[in-house]
């Protein structure tokens, strides 16, 4: 195998090893993906400013949010199916997570259960929340979470109805994959995916199943999960779930000023800048295009933190230069899971660390909490903002 040197080099292994429709799950956006290409093309509009002759002998990338100090300003965003990726995906990920000294945000739609993962690991982790209908059902969700030591809330208000995913459709995306000709022939070139799916009981929605009130299986799993989307969704419902929740909220999928502006009224606790990672509403603008107004919009009232399009530790720096106090990775930690389970996560964390170093010492930086701005070059060669 030829060496790990990028998040690209990880996500060819994973399209290699992981049946086709979970990879293109992973991989792929809604509609004509112009949103999925946006979250990319944005950080290749923002040139970096080389600076030299600085002391950078020290250098740290350390940040505090939530009460606690992380290695650097990057953590696992939610992301469905991750245990489709690999088996126990959401386990193995939460340990390479713990012990590399970053956030893990647990999907409501995982394959392992918040309790799975809160006996695979020693630290406490975060759990994403939707929104359903079944608001009972929600309320023991938020109780598990919890007694399960979770220490934040990150709730997802971007998927009140599902986008138009057009591969989902082509490739009959289930849960477990339906046994047709097509996947078998598919699955017949995933040796290593299936002793692993074989070797472990967890092949389902552990969060769902025999938890929401008439679900005990796969099917009825899937009627369940067809009417649970909540188009009703709104504010009110936000200012429920923090009573409920009596810890710190997030609010994930925050793409306009105005949203921000309500979400900070809400008293949460953050909010991610998002668009589902090009998921939903295609068309939209990139979440780094819309997050230097976000920013703005809120000033230090609230913490502002980012999600979309991240590959790099170059796309880090840009973000944090743009107001973002942290940065969620999604599919790039699950091209690490599905390569190489949770030694992939960590290579995964690994590259992205050392091309953050790397690019604030080239910036003349030595601490990640100092970056704004002023490191950045539109294409015209205009320095962003703060010139010397």
């Amino acid at each position: 195998m030829q060496p790990i040197t990028c998040i690209d080099d990880l996500q060819q292994l994973h399209r290699r090893r992981v049946p086709k429709m979970f990879y293109e799950y992973a991989a792929a956006g809604s509609w004509s993906e112009s949103t999925l290409r946006r979250n990319r093309e944005a950080f290749g509009e923002l040139f970096l400013r080389q600076r030299v002759a600085v002391d950078i002998s020290e250098r740290t990338l350390s940040t505090s949010l939530l009460g606690r100090n992380w290695r650097m300003p990057v953590g696992l965003a939610p992301t469905g199916l991750a245990g489709m990726q690999c088996a126990d995906g959401e386990i193995l990920a939460a340990r390479a997570a713990e012990a590399f000294g970053v956030p893990f945000v647990l999907s409501t739609m995982s394959i392992c259960s918040i309790e799975d993962v809160a006996a695979s690991t020693t630290s406490p982790f975060w759990f994403q929340l939707y929104i359903m209908r079944d608001r009972d059902f929600i309320g023991r969700l938020i109780e598990r979470a919890r007694r399960a030591r979770c220490s934040a809330l990150v709730l997802t208000v971007d998927l009140q109805i599902l986008g138009q995913r057009h591969d989902d459709v082509r490739n009959g995306m289930t849960v477990p994959p339906r046994l047709t000709l097509k996947n078998l022939m598919n699955l017949a070139t995933k040796p290593r995916w299936c002793l692993g799916m074989l070797s472990t009981r967890r092949r389902s929605f552990g969060n769902v199943v025999g938890h929401a009130t008439g679900v005990e299986d796969l099917r009825s799993l899937s009627a369940w999960s067809a009417e649970q989307l909540d188009p009703t969704l709104n504010w009110e419902d936000v200012a429920w779930v923090k009573e409920l929740w009596d810890g710190p909220l997030i609010l994930k999928g925050i793409m306009d000023p105005l949203d921000a502006q309500r979400a900070r009224d809400c008293g949460v606790d953050a909010l991610i800048v998002s668009n589902h990672g090009g998921r939903q509403l295609d068309g939209a603008p990139a979440s780094l295009d819309v997050l230097p107004d976000i920013a703005a919009a809120v000033g230090s009232d609230i913490a502002v933190w980012f999600d979309g399009g991240i590959r790099s530790g170059q796309d880090v720096f840009k973000a944090i230069a743009l107001g973002a106090q942290h940065t969620f990775i999604g599919k790039a930690f699950l091209n690490g899971l599905g390569a190489m389970g949770e030694a992939g996560v960590t290579r995964c964390l690994e590259i992205i660390e050392r091309e953050l170093d790397l690019t604030m010492a080239f910036c003349g930086h030595t601490d990640i909490n100092a970056v704004d701005s002023s490191v950045l070059r539109q294409p015209s060669g205009a320095i962003c903002d703060h010139p010397e």
